[in-house]
């Protein structure tokens, strides 16, 4: 609603929803310290300022830095605050002073996590920090992960994004790797069931140990091939040997078939000159 003397919006929530960008439905722009321009958000900031022809152009804005932003309703610059100093309009339904971040839509539950330093999304009794990871996790995760010091602050190791702050959503593997979930869902389609960075199994995968069990008793292997192999396990990291076979080499102490040799008994002994 417009007050007619002085044609400004009345109320806080005035124009919720109704603007922003692809990121984020918020009432402000803010202003980069790191190059002085303007833009609807940090993400919108970085995919123009990384997409310079310039590699030494390139750089993140760094969120906490923001110090000005530009109300989207009468357009007002001035420092960062969740209501406008000129038409008090609410510039973010949801308001981090410390990240300098605005969003209208609350609900994606977003909350500051101290020990990280930013915000998260998902509901902070949803979700707990592991100091050994350097990270917040689903509840149902507690003590139910490995542990793997700083497991976030990488990159996906499928599409190389960087996972700590991004604004996809992150899996958790069995082995304490992490990659955004999008990523795994697209590894599991197209049947790559190994952690791309330690190689040990994504997924249970008892039932198609089992179909290589019996596909294996069922094909005999020629005489010539009956040799033993020496494997290591990737699921448990343990040595054993195995008679060698075409389809496949089980752990002889999980059982696992996610194996690889590292040795052949009968390769003879090469002698140095």
């Amino acid at each position: 609603m417009m007050d007619s003397d002085s044609a400004i919006p009345s109320g806080k929530d005035f124009g919720k929803f109704q603007f922003g960008c692809q990121h984020y439905k918020r009432r402000c722009k803010i202003r980069a310290p790191c190059c002085n321009l303007i833009f609807p958000c940090r993400h919108c900031h970085n995919d123009a300022a990384n997409s310079l022809s310039d590699p030494k152009e390139r750089h993140d804005l760094v969120r906490q830095s923001v110090q000005q932003v530009i109300c989207s309703i009468c357009q007002t610059e001035q420092e960062v605050a969740q209501l406008c100093s000129n038409c008090g309009v609410s510039m973010g339904e949801y308001f981090c002073n410390i990240c300098k971040f605005f969003d209208d839509d609350i609900s994606k539950e977003q909350f500051h996590c101290d020990d990280c330093g930013i915000c998260r999304v998902g509901g902070r009794d949803k979700f707990f920090h592991c100091n050994n990871c350097g990270a917040c996790y689903s509840t149902s995760l507690r003590d139910k992960h490995s542990c793997i010091e700083n497991s976030t602050k990488n990159s996906c190791p499928v599409c190389y994004e960087y996972l700590f702050d991004s604004v996809k959503v992150g899996h958790v593997m069995s082995c304490g790797h992490t990659m955004h979930m999008d990523c795994f869902e697209q590894m599991i389609n197209e049947q790559q069931y190994r952690c791309p960075i330690c190689s040990k199994s994504m997924v249970d995968m008892s039932s198609a140990w089992q179909t290589i069990d019996h596909e294996i008793s069922a094909t005999e292997m020629p005489l010539d091939y009956k040799f033993e192999v020496a494997i290591l396990c990737n699921d448990c990291n343990k040595r054993s040997n195995t008679m060698f076979h075409i389809l496949g080499h089980k752990c002889g102490d999980c059982g696992s078939y996610n194996t690889r040799r590292i040795s052949i008994p009968q390769d003879p002994v090469c002698e140095t000159e």
